[in-house]
């Protein structure tokens, strides 16, 4: 929820009987005419009622959100709930929702009416638990809906709220015994509207109470002819904001109609770069900015932790239409295409860095005006560039469902070979891959390599190769893959993209692992130095990740727990569903072969959520991860019993989303005590001969059977024997289950 950048005046029996009213409907929408105060009022019912609603209380914005396909996804951004799928976003949401009991604000739903319809029928029907308070000017009309009509300020709240605005302009303004009656008669002629006394209250800084009601009583009569009964509470804003439109200054003028292009809030830089040039200089938007701050046109706010402007839905739609009938709709909208087409480039330029999470933070930022970028038709090339520059919004802030459609659809709309549909055909391939949709894939693939050898683009070459080889990765074809990748990560070298390189080598070093093969770890090495030389958090966790599966899989556990945390620590902020949820796997494989299987379950309970919430079942990441979770969670529930291990599971998994996982991961907690240590010097019961019990142990230091044999002077059949008994005896699929038993059931040495 949005941090009050203003005191909420009155409305204490609103207030009271709207959270009522929420303890009965599980729907409850706030109607009114457009500047009564619905958003506000809601937002104070939402921070009042954020005790009672333990999964929290989340706002959705829609005024920005002009396409009803989207109102999903702009719920699903609110939440936090990555659009990752093929599904229906809505699907993915229902899931999501499931099994939580939020209370979701959904504003501004008059022009979405029936999308917020049938998004709000889908998703109470999905989750018994959740309410939904919604503000229009009109009801969204379904079964189920409770309808509050929010009505104007009740005279004395319509004068503090006067007063309190006016001070902030005017700190000497005061309300007292003498100009009390002409303060009711002016919050009076404004109907008791709260935008419009805003706006109002701004003027007092340099005119009288009574100035103020003669001007505004001009403005009402060429609207109502002296009727006060022909002017509606609709006409009285509209009036106020012409009024407010004519005593700003023709450069304050021009800033409001060319504020209006942004679809949200928006930066200083897109403003300048936007709104600049024909009437404005670039130095003097910021002045021009903090005047219409005065003035209340604009409004001060925050957004991902950057200061930011925007302009309220009513004021952004009438100077939308004054910017029409300006005749420069089209070049401002031009200005906007550009600037962001521009910022997106450079982000996606320089993403491989140690600002990762700034940048991230700032397309997060600028989603709503980036959509409105690429909605924006115009040149199809320019389009297809955006789409494929805003990558990492896709894949990295969880948007692939979105990225999908913006980029089917942009490729669709530029057949041309050129060289931004070169781009963009391996951004939807890798899309697609990361969706797991590798038919869909492979033709994209296909045909960015067929126009990348024809335009000589050898970065986009090295792209596929590297596509190529993770789909034959996903796909089993194991030793295809390492010889791809291998490919690739020279190909990439040899264009001067040494990350391209690190992403190779990582999944190079993951297909080699399941391989058995032994140059395993010196190609995660090599990955984690190129990483460390890029500086760029995510790539050194993910290749973090891939050495600590190397170091688990040679049974150096005490290494695997070192990489494996740090890998997480660098994750934080990135809110990725899979990277942590799969990280917290290993870590319990992990934890629990060092002997904590408490800890285990717990870490296990993290990751199953992470996965409910995505809809991803392990079972997604290959037989192997099946076989390694089963493993885990036999050996958990065999030393805790199935009701404990349920009561770890569910503690584990109490917490929300990727950044609460990882900080209750690396919580501090005292040293664990093994069970080993409970028994003395006691070690468990063993099915093994000394001989496989020899062979055990160094199977755990990391040892291959050729290894073995030259230590024990034995030929390699003789021990592959010992090794496959061993299999046999502890129901094991995999050496790495050797190790994490034999280092699990040993008795202390001293």
């Amino acid at each position: 929820m949005p941090a009050a950048l203003t005191t909420f005046v009155g409305r204490g029996r609103n207030l009271a009987e709207v959270r009522s009213r929420l303890g009965t409907a599980r729907l409850l929408t706030l109607t009114g005419v457009g500047g009564v105060g619905k958003t506000r009022l809601a937002l104070e019912v939402a921070a009042a009622s954020a005790t009672d609603f333990a999964d929290g209380v989340w706002l959705v914005d829609l005024a920005p959100v002009r396409d009803p396909s989207l109102a999903a996804n702009a719920v699903a951004s609110a939440l936090g709930v990555p659009d990752l799928g093929t599904r229906p976003v809505i699907d993915q949401l229902a899931a999501f929702l499931a099994y939580r009991a939020p209370l979701i604000v959904l504003d501004n739903c008059e022009h979405l009416a029936d999308a917020c319809a049938e998004l709000a029928h889908a998703l109470l029907s999905a989750s018994s638990g959740l309410r939904i308070l919604t503000t229009s000017r009109t009801a969204l009309g379904i079964y189920g809906e409770h309808v509050f009509a929010v009505p104007p300020l009740a005279p004395n709240d319509a004068v503090e709220l006067l007063r309190d605005r006016a001070t902030a302009v005017r700190p000497e303004f005061e309300v007292t015994d003498g100009n009390r009656a002409q303060v009711l008669r002016l919050c009076d002629d404004l109907d008791g509207l709260p935008l419009a006394i805003e706006l109002a209250a701004a003027r007092l800084r340099t005119l009288t109470v009574e100035e103020t009601i003669i001007r505004l009583e001009d403005r009402f009569g060429l609207l109502a002819s002296g009727s006060r009964v022909a002017r509606p509470h609709q006409r009285t804003l509209r009036a106020l904001i012409d009024w407010s439109h004519d005593l700003c200054t023709p450069a304050e003028q021009l800033l409001w109609h060319r504020l209006s292009v942004f679809a949200d809030d928006f930066g200083l830089d897109a403003a300048e770069d936007v709104c600049a040039g024909d009437g404005i200089d670039r130095d003097e938007v910021l002045d021009l900015l903090d005047r219409l701050v005065t003035q209340s046109i604009v409004l001060a706010c925050e957004r991902e932790g950057l200061p930011r402007h925007r302009l309220l839905a009513t004021i952004r739609q009438y100077g939308r239409e004054q910017l029409a009938e300006s005749g420069e709709k089209k070049l401002i909208r031009q200005r906007h295409h550009t600037f962001y087409l521009a910022l997106a480039e450079r982000i996606a330029d320089g993403w491989h860095g140690p600002g990762q999470l700034k940048s991230l933070a700032r397309l997060r930022a600028e989603h709503a005006n980036l959509r409105a970028a690429l909605n924006q038709g115009g040149d199809p090339q320019a389009t297809l560039a955006l789409a494929s520059a805003l990558r990492y919004l896709w894949g990295e802030g969880g948007f692939l469902g979105e990225g999908r459609r913006w980029l089917d659809h942009a490729l669709a709309a530029a057949p041309e070979p050129s060289p931004a549909r070169a781009r963009a055909l391996w951004v939807a391939a890798w899309v697609a891959t990361l969706q797991r949709d590798h038919a869909t894939a492979y033709r994209w693939v296909d045909e960015a390599a067929e126009l990348g050898e024809r335009l000589d683009d050898r970065v986009v070459c090295a792209h596929i190769q590297s596509l190529r080889g993770t789909l034959a990765l996903f796909s089993g074809r194991l030793g295809e893959a390492v010889s791809l990748l291998e490919e690739a990560a020279a190909a990439h070298t040899a264009t001067g993209e040494g990350i391209g390189a690190v992403y190779a080598l990582i999944q190079m070093a993951a297909a080699q692992s399941h391989l058995g093969d032994p140059r395993t770890t010196q190609t995660c090495r090599q990955a984690l130095a190129l990483a460390e030389a890029h500086g760029e958090p995510l790539a050194h966790a993910h290749a973090l990740w891939t050495l600590g599966y190397d170091a688990w899989i040679r049974g150096d556990l005490t290494e695997a727990m070192d990489l494996l945390r740090t890998a997480l620590e660098k994750e934080q902020g990135f809110n990725d569903y899979v990277r942590v949820g799969l990280m917290l796997e290993q870590l319990a494989w992990t934890t629990a072969a060092q002997g904590d299987r408490e800890e285990a379950g717990r870490l296990l309970g993290a990751a199953r959520v992470l996965r409910q919430d995505i809809d991803t079942p392990v079972s997604t990441f290959g037989p192997h991860m099946v076989e390694q979770h089963a493993r885990c969670e036999e050996e958990v529930v065999r030393a805790l019993g199935p009701a404990t291990y349920e009561k770890v599971l569910a503690e584990g998994g109490r917490h929300r989303g990727p950044d609460e996982a990882i900080a209750y991961a690396l919580r501090p907690r005292p040293e664990p005590v093994a069970p080993a240590l409970a028994a003395a010097t006691s070690p468990a019961p063993s099915p093994l001969t000394p001989r496989e019990r020899e062979v055990a142990a160094l199977v755990a230091k990391g040892m291959s059977n050729r290894q073995i044999a030259s230590a024990l002077g034995r030929s390699p059949r003789t021990v592959d024997g010992h090794v496959e008994n061993i299999l046999a005896k502890l129901g094991f699929g995999s050496r790495a289950r050797i190790a994490s038993w034999w280092t699990g059931n040993q008795a202390p040495t001293a």
